[in-house]
């Protein structure tokens, strides 16, 4: 089996800044190496749910009087006691041993009250009247930026971040207008236009303006356009604070700081600091969102053995998934057959010359095969679906030589269709990019055949004896049932007669996705998965936890599976409005009722992207003592084509409540990512996907 392997490797990242409010911020995603998104993800539509005003019933966000108390300490304040660079503008410098003391302070700090901090991390334009209006724009204290946070930014002067990079540091595009003939002051980044819930990619520049900030330059970046972009930070505060606080008694001041220490100094002192050395590698010790989603991707899609000598996997990549077998004397597959949406079925005499060209030279061959979804009803051909029954008799005869027992040597113009004279056992891989997609048409007519199993009991046996998380469309679906005959009649393992076999009503009645399974214990879907209870039932699922969507189930249902095991939780609507973090409790709980009892738990809400992604993360997070940083990513990969978007508030939540489970296990409150940073992450990693 393939194995993940951890270990820094040049700096990667989206090649796509997400959007942006306004032309004047974008984010640097400059790359020497432009790496796609993993194909075939994408993010669903995702209504916001009723308004508050359409919902009496719920709760609205409440009003930060009565919480002004609360106040974010910091070691970088007051700053006097810091020599200062500049004096006017005030700019201070720092080095690095109390800078690293003032990032490590910062993350130890308690984060502020949802309620304390939204709407107005949502983006409230004054112009914006449609969002507004949906978070009650007659209570204007809410729209006001809360004078009770303090963070810290960092800003890499020169804007290079695929080298030299400190954790958490931006481009000063970011924040800043881009030219210095623009005044110095913090572009208004709320959305002017629309209404979004997800505002992810204005988080950074929005908590830059609450921050003290601290600017770094490395090797090429010269000291004097250090302190300029400093000066011209501590310029767009000062105006900030005159614009939001005119009598100068309600809001504070934040400061500039210089880096005074060299990047060399700090890789040196303090490594963990770093993010991206000045080589451009990554640190292994800082977690990166695109490597860590890939990284979990490839652990939860790592090659395993479907049927005996063929093996299901991801692309072979030798920074995540190696294409060593590990504990083998065999170090290398035999063939690997990719599956690709621009592949053409192969045909005898292509079969025939990777055989040859196996035993002419004995390393490992590549052949191509159509993806999944990629022979559509009712347009495929007889050719199409020769193809399919060729492919999967010299697959067989590859991993069982000598054992075939049918007359299949011979095509339609008396050609030989498979010569071996080598009879050893070969290999083979059969893959795709991500591991459960492209390579799902495939795997699954194979494992038809090589065990002789319906199709309804192919999918099943696949995902739960097998161990395999796949992704199929509803077209294969229609495929494998209308070839099912021909497949199990050439079959060397099946007996009976093929066409007196019935399918099963929830095969029907299913697009191709099985829910998905997080944890063993815990599978995550939509509406659609909660309302086919047989295919439930089939996967082991004996619990269902509606978050905000009820299931449509006869009465014979409900007391088939008893009302115990039926939890719905009301009243939570996807509008950015609605918490969720008081529900957390009740649901892990109903969870981890179906885990003692030896059973799984599906946790669905409509489309099972939001509020049932974040029920999910928060059970990661307990069980695992994942970050929330990490426990999204390991959502994120094993939603499988579906990307999860937990909106603002409940990403926020999450945060929260990682701050619980530190308490909880007696551990000291310390952040692995601030807010900045994690939603900032988050655009990046959702942007190549956008409509």
């Amino acid at each position: 089996m393939a194995a993940a392997v951890v270990r820094p490797v040049p700096f990667r990242q989206s090649p796509t800044p997400p959007p942006v409010a306004t032309p004047a911020i974008s984010l640097n995603t400059s790359s020497p190496i432009d790496v796609p998104p993993v194909p075939n993800k994408h993010i669903p539509i995702c209504p916001p749910g009723l308004s508050p005003a359409q919902t009496p019933a719920t709760p609205p966000a409440s009003p930060p009087t009565g919480h002004l108390s609360f106040q974010t300490s910091s070691v970088l304040h007051p700053p006097d006691v810091f020599p200062r660079l500049s004096q006017s503008p005030l700019v201070y410098a720092l080095d690095a041993a109390n800078f690293a003391a003032a990032f490590d302070h910062i993350s130890t700090q308690p984060l502020p009250d949802p309620n304390l901090v939204f709407p107005w991390l949502h983006g409230l334009h004054a112009e914006n009247n449609i969002q507004l209006s949906f978070f009650m724009a007659r209570r204007k204290a809410m729209r006001r930026t809360p004078p009770y946070l303090r963070a810290i930014t960092v800003v890499k002067a020169g804007g290079d971040l695929t080298r030299a990079r400190i954790k958490a540091a931006l481009s000063p595009e970011e924040i800043l207008p881009a030219r210095d003939t623009e005044v110095s002051v913090f572009p208004d980044v709320d959305p002017k236009f629309g209404f979004s819930v997800r505002n992810f990619q204005i988080q950074a520049a929005k908590m830059a303006t609450v921050s003290d900030i601290v600017i770094y330059g490395d090797e090429n970046t010269s000291p004097e356009e250090v302190k300029r972009l400093a000066c011209r930070i501590s310029e767009a505060q000062h105006a900030c604070k005159i614009r939001l606080d005119p009598t100068g008694t309600e809001f504070p001041m934040y400061s500039t700081f210089v880096l005074t220490d060299s990047f060399h100094e700090i890789e040196k002192k303090f490594p963990d600091l770093v993010a991206i050395d000045s080589q451009g590698c990554m640190n292994e010790n800082v977690m990166d969102f695109f490597y860590w989603e890939r990284r979990e991707m490839c652990t939860m899609s790592q090659a395993s053995e479907i049927s005996r000598n063929v093996w299901l996997g991801p692309t072979p990549d030798s920074s995540l998934c190696p294409n060593k077998m590990p504990d083998s004397d065999f170090p290398f597959f035999d063939i690997l057959i990719e599956a690709s949406d621009s592949a053409q079925a192969p045909n005898s005499r292509t079969l025939q010359g990777v055989i040859d060209r196996l035993e002419q030279t004995g390393e490992p061959q590549h052949l191509l095969f159509p993806s999944s979804g990629s022979i559509m009803p009712p347009t495929w051909s007889h050719a199409e679906v020769d193809s399919i029954v060729e492919t999967c008799r010299w697959i067989y005869d590859l991993a069982y030589p000598g054992e075939a027992q049918h007359d299949f040597k011979k095509d339609s113009d008396g050609d030989t269709i498979m010569e071996m004279h080598d009879l050893r056992p070969r290999r083979i891989l059969i893959h795709c990019t991500d591991g459960y997609t492209e390579s799902s048409l495939l795997a699954l007519a194979y494992f038809m055949y090589a065990e002789g199993l319906p199709v309804h009991e192919a999918w099943l046996q696949l995902h739960r004896e097998k161990g395999r998380n796949f992704f199929a469309y509803s077209s294969d679906v229609s495929l494998l049932s209308t070839i099912q005959p021909r497949l199990l009649q050439e079959s060397p393992r099946w007996k009976a007669d093929p066409r007196a076999f019935q399918e099963p009503a929830w095969l029907s009645r299913m697009d191709g996705s099985l829910p998905n399974r997080i944890l063993p214990y815990m599978y995550l879907g939509n509406l659609g998965h909660a309302n086919n209870p047989e295919l439930l039932w089939k996967l082991g699922i004996r619990r269902v936890l509606s978050v905000g969507e009820p299931v449509s189930w006869p009465k014979e249902e409900i007391e088939k599976w008893g009302k115990e095991n039926l939890l719905l939780v009301e009243r939570v609507q996807d509008n950015g409005v609605d918490p969720l973090t008081e529900e957390f409790d009740r649901c892990l709980e109903f969870i981890g009722k179906g885990k003692r009892d030896g059973t799984a738990t599906l946790v669905h809400c409509r489309v099972g992207v939001s509020r049932s992604a974040t029920i999910c993360i928060a059970e990661v997070m307990n069980h695992t003592g994942m970050s929330f940083p990490r426990a999204y990513c390991f959502v994120r990969a094993r939603r499988l084509n579906v990307i999860i978007q937990p909106h603002l508030r409940f990403s926020y939540e999450l945060l929260k409540w990682e701050e619980y489970q530190q308490l909880k296990r007696k551990l000291p409150v310390r952040r692995e990512h601030e807010w900045a940073t994690i939603a900032r992450e988050i655009a990046l990693l959702n942007k190549p996907y956008s409509r």
